[in-house]
């Protein structure tokens, strides 16, 4: 009864979002409320979500106060050398955008932390595919399924849980598993070179005259989310609009209306913008280098490196108490959106782990592996990785799931370190999972509905990690 309800709740609840019947917060919210009503534990729903709560309030934390830091490095310009190197790369070409994400997103990662490869990456990119009038989600989904393949780092999370659920050395999982992770990495750089040429051929190239007069990286440095733009547009007047023209693929109106070319709304970042602070650059680059170092190194717990990074830096950077405050306004509205979305998601995760669903559900997935596939427990445990890691969180897989299949296959002379690196191919669909805070982070800041983002993304994210599996077989890994 609980492994049907189990899957009954996330499946209506996809299905809702999707439909765009209801928004993430209130599924979050509403559905498992329902099913815990339905599942006879309705009285315990208070203790459910308090749990549920509890565990995920460092993460909320965390994320707020990366807001607000990365907030504050874009508001003083600390990315603006990044972004100008990304479009001298893109020069208005669809295809080199989207390889870009792809590439950004993919080199970000390389911090282990998916709420700031999407705080950077979108941060960069959207200004440009606001002005070319491309898919943002495929913005979304090339960064989220680039951030998945290289969430398998030991520092990222999954590879570190695996080893500790195991009893294994982490980098005995891992180092094996680079050649089959670095072949996923390139499925995805040449998958965002097909979306590219899709958008190339929707939308056409845009030509810029004057390129010689001012360079089109100025032009482009735009707001990164609605609440910078706006606070920017109190205190600089809007830049001139860019005379634009099209050559090739089709006309504007083909793109959806949160992709479209139109700049309604669309507001100018201007280069010289009160916020900079270009005599504090080096400061700034030096703190965020230190942060990732101790992130990395795990000198504090994130959510505390973050709180004492964000401080610091406004203070620094904006020493007048109105200046703060303006700074922390600007950026409330991300706050309050992605911190309401982390506590919705702790009421879905508190019941589905409260009333025993998700064991249950995992046990009947488990339980229905013929036997006969017992020698292959790794390549089960890779299929298996997919859905499990999708519907559950990953400390709900690598500590509830992961030793049963360990078990499984060891009774059938499977290797414990096979298991634990099949486990890790289906983090490319995991990043995508509404259970994963960060991704509320990517969509919220690229204003993309959170069941557009699914209903492009899955498919890929699925191809990607079978990509990473097939590969991981090929080369005797798995």
């Amino acid at each position: 009864m609980l492994t049907f309800l189990g899957f009954a709740m996330i499946a209506v609840f996809l299905v809702l979002i999707m439909m765009k019947k209801m928004s993430p917060i209130a599924a979050l919210v509403l559905i498992p409320a329902l099913f815990c009503v339905f599942a006879g534990k309705g009285a315990h729903l208070g203790d459910y979500v308090i749990d549920g709560v509890g565990k995920l309030a460092p993460t909320a934390a965390m994320l707020m106060f990366a807001i607000v830091y990365f907030g504050v490095m874009i508001d003083v310009g600390l990315f603006d050398p990044i972004v100008r190197g990304i479009l001298r790369f893109c020069k208005a070409d669809p295809v080199r955008v989207v390889v870009g994400t792809a590439v950004l997103a993919a080199i970000v990662s390389l911090d282990g932390d998916g709420s700031t490869t999407f705080m950077i990456t979108v941060s960069a990119m959207y200004p440009l595919y606001k002005r070319l009038g491309l898919s943002l989600v495929v913005m979304t989904g090339v960064a989220a399924t680039a951030n998945g393949v290289m969430n398998t780092l030991p520092w990222g999370g999954p590879t570190a849980r695996a080893a500790t659920a195991l009893k294994l050395d982490a980098s005995d999982i891992f180092v094996p598993m680079i050649p089959a992770l670095a072949v996923g990495l390139l499925f995805v750089f040449g998958l965002a070179y097909v979306l590219g040429l899709k958008e190339r051929r929707r939308v056409g190239t845009l030509v810029m005259p004057g390129e010689d007069a001012e360079p089109a990286e100025e032009r482009l440095l735009v707001a990164t989310t609605s609440a910078t733009a706006t606070a920017t547009a109190s205190a600089a007047p809007p830049e001139p609009s860019v005379p634009t023209s099209r050559t090739g693929g089709g006309s504007d109106s083909d793109s959806d209306p949160d992709s479209a070319a139109h700049e309604d709304g669309f507001q100018g970042l201007d280069p010289r913008r009160p916020t900079l602070r270009p005599r504090l650059y080096w400061f700034n680059a030096g703190l965020t280098v230190a942060l990732l170092t101790a992130m990395i190194t795990e000198l504090l717990p994130i959510p505390v490196l973050f709180l004492l990074a964000a401080a610091l830096a406004l203070t620094v950077n904006f020493p007048h108490m109105p200046d703060q405050k303006a700074r922390i306004a600007a950026h409330a509205d991300n706050v309050l959106n992605v911190a309401g979305m982390v506590f919705a998601a702790a009421v879905f995760t508190g019941v589905l782990s409260g009333t025993g669903m998700v064991k249950h559900m995992a046990d009947w997935l488990v339980g229905v592996v013929p036997e006969g596939m017992g020698p292959h427990m790794a390549l089960v445990t890779g299929l298996l990785s997919l859905p499990l890691t999708y519907f559950m969180s990953n400390d709900g897989f690598y500590f509830g799931v992961l030793p049963v299949l360990a078990e499984a296959g060891a009774a059938h002379g499977v290797s414990p370190l096979e298991i634990a690196r099949a486990s890790l191919v289906g983090q490319a669909l995991h990043m995508s999972s509404p259970l994963v805070p960060a991704v509320y982070v990517l969509v919220g800041m690229a204003k993309v509905e959170f069941g557009d983002h699914t209903r492009f993304t899955v498919k890929w994210a699925a191809l990607t990690s079978l990509v990473v599996l097939g590969a991981g077989m090929l080369f005797g890994i798995i």
